[in-house]
């Protein structure tokens, strides 16, 4: 090839690929840093990308499931409150059974007793009934009579069931004598009974409970995890990034001034002609 041509100049077309290879490095650098990501999308990296995008759906799986357990955690905590209310009251209601189950009760002192016995089953009643959110009370069946909730980014379910409401409260009618109160105090007696269905309704709720708990804090450690990943995977490391922009700003320099004086030497060639 004729190197003293006017036609075609290998100097300048040398320096302008050289140039157009700083340039697109430049591009790709200045895209790392304005974006913070090493793989943006998938022309940066397809494979990378596509892997990114699966964890980030988990990581909204596992956000929306953690929204959905907060309000079973709401739900929980109200029946919880509430089932302690009524064990609470029922310690009243034990108390006055047992005066109820005196025989030697005067005819005023029983009426005293009887009405505070109503009062406090009045009380449970309410507590039981008052125990609701966001129009769920796990304390009524008939109301809610499970709930089904997603705890994980795969979908998979919990369920919670509700308990009867009848099972938690006593028999609204005092004991009519000593021996009806004897009775219901004793081993299968309507206290007895009751007081055991409020027991394992504290127990299973509270088992509910701590379950939910772990389950949003294993999420919310597995959504760190998962970010820790992506972050592997397609984050720029921007220090890197920053001294390999100031190095290509540096080489487009030259490679503008290489270009510069290659496009120039064809001039040379009219000096042969004066």
């Amino acid at each position: 090839m004729a190197m003293n041509s006017v036609n075609t100049n290998v100097n300048a077309m040398v320096a302008l690929q050289a140039l157009n290879r700083t340039n697109d490095a430049l591009g790709v650098t200045q895209k790392r840093i304005s974006t913070g990501f090493r793989v943006a999308d998938a022309r940066d990296d397809g494979a990378a990308f596509a892997v990114a995008q699966t964890v980030r759906a988990d990581i909204a799986g596992l956000t929306s499931a953690n929204e959905q357990l907060g309000g079973v955690k709401g739900i929980l905590d109200t029946a919880l409150a509430g089932l302690t209310k009524v064990s609470e009251t029922m310690i009243e209601v034990r108390s006055v059974l047992v005066k109820l189950a005196d025989g030697n009760l005067s005819a005023d002192q029983r009426t005293q007793y009887e009405a505070q016995y109503v009062s406090l089953v009045d009380q449970i009643t309410n507590f039981i009934d008052d125990a609701t959110y966001n129009n769920g009370n796990l304390l009524d069946d008939t109301i809610t009579a499970s709930i089904v909730t997603t705890r994980n980014e795969n979908g998979d379910t919990y369920t919670i069931t509700g308990v009867t409401k009848a099972d938690l409260i006593v028999a609204a009618t005092p004991p009519a004598d000593a021996a009806a109160a004897q009775a219901a105090l004793a081993a299968g007696g309507n206290f007895r009974v009751v007081e055991a269905a409020i027991n394992d309704a504290l127990n299973a709720f509270g088992a509910h409970n701590r379950y939910v708990d772990a389950q949003i804090t294993y999420n919310k450690e597995k959504i760190d995890s998962l970010q820790g990943g992506i972050g592997a995977l397609v984050d720029a490391d921007l220090a890197r990034e920053s001294a390999q922009l100031q190095a290509l700003q540096i080489r487009q320099q030259l490679g503008t001034q290489a270009l510069s004086i290659a496009n120039q030497s064809p001039q040379t060639l009219l000096s042969l002609f004066r």
